[in-house]
């Protein structure tokens, strides 16, 4: 039956009404809100954005080792020179090639109307100087308060007072769909804003300091440039610092990590007051808990860290903690994978007490641990390797300094203080210079010390050694 062109006409006006009606719906999600304006939140927060700009010395070279990974998971190095470019980038005046070493671009944010800011370590690392550009066009040069590697943050400061501020949030609130902004100078591009959601919170990244940072992972447009910047929630609130991208090309593909503004706090509030970081150490070795494990102890679903080592006289030591523990819970923070453990260790005041949950023998007991000093830990383990603490080889070494190398015309190479064992049945003398072992240079007591649990054992090892001015090889087995 056909309808009268009139009668047609206004069915088809009531459809378009009715897809419309739809549309707005769909837009406004289950929540009834619509998408959110920025506007507001931009206005308020764009004058506490800087430009970072730095050049380096020339014997410094501008490009960090974490540009080689062959995950291609890459630092924003801004307009760095001598670093990879990016495949698309606009034509600039200021990127001829300096005299001094070469620059490079960053962004960062002002946390103290007096002038601190902060920004990437990155960004700083190995600068002769640093320029900051407020979002006025005013410039200035600033000065490192502290910086931190293991972070990737660092506090500078400007001589500037009454300055417009960011108001820090917390990251420990996020929630994974959560609409984020990120402001800053990506390719040099002062003020650009960028927004999207969260991806996945704690994401863990095979970096350096990866295990004290829990990464905030976003599908926001992060480009080179935006190092340091900002990441802020809907209430204009700073929760993470950009600091990393997953990229193929130099270039945004939806993968960008931040750092969580919580992980800020506790390092910035540390740089400021002594220019430098303490963080927390348990002195356990963790291993992940899959299907398998997670059945042998009797699990209900993997989760945790697995204990497969407790440092002698370390803190965890101390507070009972024993091989095959796993460690469901630390200070009232969830263990998800073994990932997690690190990062919340590392956040704890050494010399502060925590409880850590876990399940021994398949049952759930608390324990109290008194926190040590990672620092300390560092200190202690170096030193007890270089000072020589004999090993399974039955050697007490000490490094080999340039003018001994030079007089031997060795690059690499350490010095025989002592021998007992395994070497002295191989016939060592101090005074020897071991130049490789089983194929392998040794520099340092630290990278022998390194060595020796590596090699096999049982079997003959190859020594290398120079005795009056003459190279040959002593056969050596261990283990026997």
């Amino acid at each position: 039956m056909s309808l009268p062109l009139a009668a047609g006409r206004n069915s088809c006006k009531k459809v378009m009404h009715l897809l419309a009606a739809t549309l707005v719906v769909w837009a406004s999600g289950v929540h009834g809100q619509g998408l959110p304006d920025f506007t507001v939140l931009v206005e308020k927060n764009v004058p506490a954005i800087v430009n970072v700009t730095t050049t380096f010395e020339a014997a410094q070279s501008p490009t960090p080792d974490r540009e080689n990974l062959k995950d291609l998971l890459r630092y924003f190095q801004g307009d760095r020179q001598g670093g990879r470019a990016p495949q698309l980038q606009l034509p600039n005046p200021d990127d001829q090639q300096p005299e001094d070493g070469g620059g490079a671009t960053g962004s960062g944010f002002i946390i103290d109307s007096n002038g601190y800011i902060i920004t990437n370590h990155h960004v700083v690392e190995h600068a002769k100087s640093i320029k900051i550009t407020l979002n006025d066009q005013r410039e200035f040069e600033a000065k490192v308060v502290g910086s931190d590697k293991p972070s990737d943050l660092a506090v500078l400061k400007i001589e500037a007072t009454m300055l417009p501020v960011v108001k820090l949030g917390n990251s420990d609130k996020l929630k994974v769909g959560e609409w984020v902004l990120a402001i800053g100078s990506p390719f040099g591009q002062q003020s650009s804003v960028a927004a999207g959601i969260i991806s996945y919170m704690g994401r863990s990244l095979p970096t350096d300091g990866s295990n004290y940072v829990s990464y905030i992972q976003t599908d926001v447009a992060i480009n080179p440039g935006h190092s340091g910047g900002p990441l802020l929630n809907l209430a204009g609130e700073v929760v993470g610092i950009n600091s990393q991208i997953f990229t193929e090309t130099g270039g945004s593909i939806g993968l960008s990590f931040a750092i969580p503004v919580d992980v800020a706090k506790n390092v910035v509030a540390q740089l400021r007051e002594t220019g430098k970081v303490q963080r927390g150490w348990l002195g356990v070795g963790i291993d992940n808990v899959d299907q398998v494990k997670a059945k042998e102890f009797h699990l209900d679903r993997p989760h945790g860290a697995l204990v497969n080592e407790v440092r002698k006289g370390g803190p965890a030591e101390a507070g009972g903690i024993a091989k095959d523990d796993i460690i469901v819970k630390f200070n009232s923070h969830e263990i998800r994978t073994h990932d997690d453990l690190p990062y919340f260790v590392g956040l704890i005041k050494p010399g502060a007490e925590v409880n850590v949950d876990l399940i021994r023998k398949g049952l759930p007991m608390t324990l109290h641990v008194k926190i040590g000093n990672l620092d300390d830990a560092r200190i202690a383990s170096k030193n007890e390797a270089i000072t020589g603490k004999v090993g399974s080889l039955g050697l007490k070494v000490l490094g080999l300094d340039e003018k001994a190398r030079r007089e031997h015309e060795l690059e690499s190479g350490v010095v025989v203080a002592s021998v007992r064992g395994p070497a002295q049945a191989a016939g060592l003398q101090p005074g020897d210079i071991i130049v490789s072992i089983h194929g392998i240079e040794v520099s340092s007591a630290l990278e022998l010390a390194l060595l020796e649990p590596k090699l096999p054992v049982k079997r003959p090892l190859a020594i290398l050694v120079e005795r009056d001015n003459k190279q040959s090889y002593f056969t050596m087995r261990i283990g026997e």
